[in-house]
């Protein structure tokens, strides 16, 4: 398109019998963990094959936060998914795979009793330890993860039950996990209750951690940070739900890097347990503690006068004591990316979200939603230095036949595949998947612009015809990857047509899950297959690069807690806009939801969209809705403009619960959605009984 277009504890009271729970389901909005069903795997010990089927979105899970920052020579955090699947029974079978030097995903599906109690598996690197559904549990022990070990994930599990009838208990140190100078480490979507020391004790120079999406209950020493007078460690601790803890919810001590955001801190009224304190920053702990919820509790954030604690955004409902804040702190979002939920959002999420999630199918079943068969993926490889089947993402594509009816993975190992990749119409079915640590490992990029000659003389590409990849098939995913169109403008000056698309969807149910998007001007190019026809897509968890209506186009498009970042002219000057909706009329357009606009331009120098009616169509009606999106100050207090002698005003254009330095109040030149209207303007609406499942 032209570019004119941390004190003393409490006594417990006297306790009730525990009564085990069950875990409650996972809903839709906390499935940023998770992306297909958890399951058994098989009987016993029994090994899945991975020559013969793809390994399940969740055996191949990446954390966020500080466990995905590359450092100490690891590549973020993705436990054993390079090793094989097995799954476990007994004590014995699981202490057999969590201390063996190979890499494994290991699924406990029932109950581990630990023998003797309070023992605690010396886990080794490069372990993953996912429990099946909510029949994985380990009973009267936990983990230990020590010095060096490195690149663990512990998820899914409910690990219960070491108490031994003493609430201060100094005598047993039996703790669910307990880590003593380990590194890159995620725990994740787990119920740890009622142990005799701690539920999760980071100690002595660990770092490089995530904890997210637990439930953490019916203990008193809940959550500690430290044993150690260096600072060290960077955590990230987000949506856990603390409920009757007494104390160390966390205290955490001499952490170089503490962010805390959108936890639930619960003291119910009329319970066993009386908090004693909830966030507390010790030593020289550097703390940033954003969009929590605190409700009753006693002294909800207190800090030590050498440690540095900043709030914004949290919650505090009936709590008592102390509330203390002071100091600077550092910006979480020079190491990665994040969006936090709304603060009064929290306590629903976590009580839907947090712990477990049930099992919903074995894992080789794939989402019936999009037609596809429910047999498991077949596997085709792609390796640039020729240790996979195919050297290029195009000759895998080449091979998945014709009109196929299930899911084919094309599997690709960390390079730069510098080539265009094309998914035609008749191979639906497929997701594009890199193998790497991080979504910047596998990279497929080329520079082609609409201007740009066909190297066979018929002309130039064209807008559509630029982008590097270009999916035309139903039911296309894409996961840990980048897309990039790295066309130089500066040295192409004199080319006519500077708009080079990095990733086209001309598609229905498209799910983009983890991945970068770059380029320049008309980066992500949004289509339908005919103006007719309905285009459904749905962006997670991902980042999208430009500064030209580099979100664009036709389709029906959901863009969720995910990263669009502002990037400046070839020539160093700020001006753009994000979007450039040319929706149909009576069809959804663009959706940014929960997400983060921002980047390193001047302020007040990027419209939010305007409207493209793709070759003078007056009966397309655009539409952009920006929701619960933070804006940084480069958002124009006008945010909408016209486009080639189209109105923005007569189209649809509205903002929601918009916050950050960018956002505005409602006006002539920046409406805002009602309450009521919001309420249609829902992810769900948008999506249309589609439910994007990873596979």
């Amino acid at each position: 398109m032209s570019e004119q277009h941390r004190s003393k504890p409490r006594h417990r009271k006297g306790r009730k019998a525990l009564a085990v729970g069950v875990p409650l389901a996972l809903t839709a909005a906390g499935t940023l963990a998770y992306g297909a069903d958890l399951g058994v795997l098989g009987s016993g010990a029994q090994r899945a094959s991975a020559a013969t089927a793809a390994a399940p979105a969740w055996a191949t899970a990446t954390a966020d936060g500080f466990a995905s920052v590359d450092a100490l020579g690891q590549n973020g955090t993705y436990g054993g998914r390079d090793g094989e699947t097995v799954t476990v029974r007994t004590q014995a079978e699981l202490e057999k795979y969590a201390t063996a030097e190979e890499p494994y995903v290991i699924v406990v599906a029932g109950t581990i009793d630990m023998a003797p109690v309070g023992k605690e598996i010396k886990v080794r690197s490069d372990k993953t330890i996912v429990g099946a559904g909510t029949s994985g549990q380990i009973v009267g022990g936990g983990f230990f993860l020590g010095t060096g070990v490195h690149n663990v994930i512990i998820r899914n599990l409910t690990i219960r039950d070491s108490y031994q009838g003493v609430w201060n208990d100094k005598e047993h140190d039996f703790d669910a996990i307990q880590m003593d100078g380990a590194h890159h480490v995620w725990i994740d979507h787990n119920d740890l209750r009622h142990m005799a020391d701690g539920l999760i004790d980071v100690r002595k120079d660990s770092t490089y951690v995530t904890v997210s999406w637990n439930r953490l209950s019916d203990n008193n020493k809940t959550f500690g940070i430290g044993w150690t007078d260096n600072v060290t460690t960077d955590i990230t601790i987000h949506h856990n739900w603390f409920r009757e803890t007494e104390q160390r919810n966390p205290s955490t001590d001499n952490a170089a890097h503490a962010h805390l955001y959108n936890n639930f801190l619960e003291d119910a009224p009329g319970t066993d347990i009386t908090s004693s304190y909830g966030n507390y920053a010790r030593g020289r702990t550097s703390m940033v503690l954003e969009n929590s919820y605190f409700q009753g509790v006693r002294n909800p954030v207190t800090k030590d006068a050498t440690a540095t604690l900043v709030q914004r955004g949290n919650v505090f409902s009936g709590t008592s004591g102390r509330n203390e804040s002071g100091g600077t702190a550092f910006d979480p979002r020079k190491f990665y990316a994040y969006t936090p939920d709304r603060a009064a959002d929290v306590p629903a999420l976590l009580r839907s979200g947090a712990g477990p999630r049930p099992s919903i199918g074995v894992t080789n079943a794939t989402s019936g939603a999009s037609g596809a068969s429910t047999k498991a993926a077949a596997t085709l490889t792609v390796a640039k230095d020729g240790s996979g089947q195919y050297r290029t993402v195009q000759a895998a594509v080449n091979a998945v036949p014709s009109n196929n009816t299930s899911r084919v993975l094309i599997s690709v190992k960390p390079g730069t595949y510098r080539e265009t990749v094309k998914v035609p119409s008749d191979k639906p079915h497929v997701t594009i998947e890199g193998t790497g640590g991080s979504r910047k490992d596998t990279v497929i990029t080329y520079d082609n612009a609409a201007g740009t000659p066909k190297p066979d003389g018929s002309g130039t590409y064209g807008t559509s015809g630029s982008a590097t990849v270009a999916v035309e098939a139903d039911d296309f995913q894409a996961r840990n990857l980048t897309i990039a169109n790295d066309f130089d403008e500066a040295a192409h000056q004199s080319l006519s047509g500077h708009q080079a698309v990095a990733l086209r969807t001309a598609a229905d149910r498209v799910f983009l899950d983890g991945v970068i998007v770059t380029g320049d001007q008309d980066t992500l190019l949004l289509d339908t297959a005919a103006k007719d026809r309905l285009g459904r897509v749905y962006m997670r968890n991902s980042y999208v690069v430009g500064n030209v209506d580099f979100i664009f186009g036709r389709a029906t498009a959901v863009i969720d807690r995910s990263v669009i970042t502002l990037k400046k002219r070839w020539n160093g000057t700020s001006a753009g806009y994000v979007t450039a909706p040319s929706t149909p009329a009576h069809r959804k357009g663009i959706l940014i939801n929960r997400s983060a606009i921002g980047g390193d331009v001047s302020a007040g120098s990027f419209h939010l969209g305007r409207p493209w009616h793709a070759g003078g169509d007056a009966s397309l009606d655009p539409q952009t809705t920006v929701r619960d999106t933070t804006l940084s100050a480069a958002v124009k207090s006008a945010p909408w403009t016209d486009m080639s002698g189209f109105s923005w005003k007569d189209d649809r254009f509205a903002e929601y619960r918009n916050t950050g330095p960018g956002a505005g109040p409602a006006s002539a030149d920046r409406p805002q959605l009602t309450a009521g209207q919001a309420a249609g303007q829902e992810v769900a609406d948008w999506l249309g009984g589609w439910v994007p499942t990873a596979s």
